[in-house]
C-alpha cells in the first residue's frame, strides 16, 4: 500500500516520530513533487480558466464555500 501524505508538522515531538519512522524505512521523505497533467485534464483546464476569464462571478467566494463545507 503506497500513499502519498503531505503533513503539517505541529508539534516536534511528531517530528520526532516521523525522524524515527524514515530511520527504519518506514516511510520516505519526498522533496520534489511534481505532477504530469493527462491532456484530459489539461482541456478542461483551459475550459474553466476560460469561463473564470469571460465570467469572473463564476468563482463562488471562500467565505460561501466554507460556510457551506463548515461542519455542524
Amino acid at each position: 500500500m503506497l500513499n502519498t501524505f503531505h503533513l503539517h508538522i505541529k508539534k516536534e515531538y511528531a517530528a520526532a516520530l516521523i525522524e524515527d519512522l524514515i530511520k527504519v524505512e518506514a516511510v520516505e521523505l519526498v522533496e520534489d513533487i511534481s505532477i504530469e497533467l493527462t491532456q484530459a485534464q489539461k482541456a478542461a483546464l483551459d475550459i474553466e480558466l476560460s469561463a473564470i476569464k469571460s465570467n469572473p462571478d463564476y468563482l463562488l467566494k471562500w467565505a460561501d464555500v466554507k460556510h457551506k463545507y463548515k461542519k455542524a
